[in-house]
């Protein structure tokens, strides 16, 4: 009745469905330092003799060096890391690594675990995005005055420097940073030695526990602690909202790539061919990318989905907490690698962004703006005028600074010859210099205040 596969019957399908060694080995780094720190505890308050800490101590540091040297075996009937290390330490140093458990329980260890694994995915998440932020900086210094068209619903729009749009993503990722930044700052407390769910009766000092682990405190309360896994979703959170605009800028990279714009050539390094047609230059780095950023998505779902409904303190539910988060992380970390490359590396094609700019009567919304400055013309009768030129163009076949000043003062007699230094698309990008506008000299100073910003950041992580 159990299946062909299970021929053992339901102790074959409890040991499988039981079993998480086959992911939570990722964390045997972070298993064995919190081990390390909380048996240096158990030494230092008596708990545990001077002699048996320190071979339990070098016990783990042995272990360390064979998953280091040859990985982390698997034994599906030790569940879980934490039960192979210490199954591992008992036949190295026998009998005397029971006592490693003292006053502790696999709850709190793998909370604690966990929370330095999210933690170093956080500092990898930080140290990406800068990556990347410096090479939009670079990027959009270089370009301050290339000129491309400005999209709104994908249509032409009004003209923009391609540094000024590069800057709209690193503006994005400064906010992205911000929430990796928070997520790290509320992962400052540590749970080890809340044990199962209400603490021990063993005299453990938490403080020293928390602050060897780099941690600033110890949680105040051990059933939050151990059933805690707002760091992960914090991770997921901050992780998912990146990609979105880590997607946005990917497809961004593919539409300009393709031939029927022509704005970029992205590296050969981060592209590939066609197995049958030879003229093909795909653009699989950013499609990756940006599919990737519905895995990530996904994976922050469906840890939510598994905690919504859990009563404190421990369910076994929670062991599901890390394969998405581990997939998410692993994902996150390439596309922005990805990215960086991407940006960094990528040839803009300066003249196919132009001719792009003056196609589609960019410049209209300047036109609307001259009659409104020079002719005090209330704006909504500027753009019916405008309006009335632009149809007129497109009969003519025409942009409108090809247009006959016979032709404007037709349409509107209080339009003059000064209209046409308003309606070249150098015009045009040179008077949005309001804060934060398109113009060169707005985006070289928005450049010079990344720059600084970027390297206080990096000062800040070195210290």
């Amino acid at each position: 009745m159990w299946g062909g596969r299970f021929a053992e019957g339901p102790s074959a399908i409890m040991r499988e469905i039981n079993a998480s060694i086959p992911f939570d080995k990722a964390l045997w780094r972070e298993d064995i330092r919190a081990s390390k720190a909380h048996v240096a505890m158990l030494g230092a308050q008596g708990i545990v003799s001077t002699a048996d800490t320190k071979t339990i101590t070098d016990g783990l540091d042995q272990i360390a060096t064979e998953y280091e040297r040859d990985g982390v075996p698997e034994d599906w009937d030790l569940e879980d890391i934490h039960m192979t290390v210490e199954a591992r330490l008992t036949e190295l140093i026998g009998p005397v690594a029971g006592r490693l458990h003292t006053a502790r329980s696999r709850n709190d260890q793998v909370a604690t675990d966990f929370r330095l694994w999210v933690r170093t995915a956080n500092a990898r998440a930080i140290s990406g995005l800068t990556a990347l932020r410096s090479a939009l900086v670079e990027r959009a210094g270089e370009h301050a005055d290339t000129i491309m068209p400005g999209f709104t619903h994908l249509q032409t729009a009004q003209p923009v420097t391609l540094g000024h749009h590069l800057m709209a993503y690193y503006e994005m990722l400064c906010r992205d940073h911000a929430r990796f930044a928070a997520a790290q700052n509320r992962l400052r407390e540590c749970p080890l030695g809340s044990a199962a769910l209400a603490g021990t009766g063993f005299p453990i000092d938490r403080d020293t526990t928390a602050v060897s682990l780099d941690f600033d405190k110890p949680t105040r309360n051990s059933l939050d602690a151990v059933s805690d896994r707002d760091f992960a979703l914090d991770y997921l959170m901050a992780a998912s909202q990146s990609a979105i605009h880590l997607s946005r800028l990917a497809e961004e990279l593919i539409l300009w790539a393709s031939q029927p714009f022509g704005f970029v050539s992205l590296p050969d390094s981060l592209s590939t061919g066609s197995s049958i047609m030879p003229q093909k230059r795909n653009p699989d780095a950013a499609e990756l990318v940006r599919g990737h950023s519905g895995r990530i998505i996904g994976a922050c779902n469906a840890l939510m989905i598994t905690m919504k409904g859990l009563p404190l303190a421990y369910s076994k539910d929670m062991q599901d907490d890390k394969p998405p988060v581990f997939e998410a992380a692993g994902l996150f970390d390439l596309s922005l690698a990805a990215m960086t490359g991407m940006i960094a590396e990528s040839t803009f094609k300066f003249d196919r962004m132009r001719a792009a700019a003056q196609a589609g009567h960019a410049t209209a919304t300047d036109l609307a703006d001259w009659l409104v400055r020079k002719a005090d013309i209330p704006f909504r009768e500027a753009h019916h005028i405008t309006g009335e030129a632009v149809k007129l163009a497109d009969t003519k076949g025409r942009s409108l600074e090809e247009l006959a000043l016979d032709d404007l003062q037709a349409i509107d007699a209080r339009i003059d010859d000064r209209v046409y230094r308003a309606l070249s698309i150098e015009a045009s990008v040179a008077s949005r210099a309001s804060y934060g506008g398109t113009a060169p000299d707005q985006v070289r100073l928005r450049v010079a205040e990344a720059r600084e910003h970027l390297e206080q950041q990096t000062v800040a992580m070195e210290t």
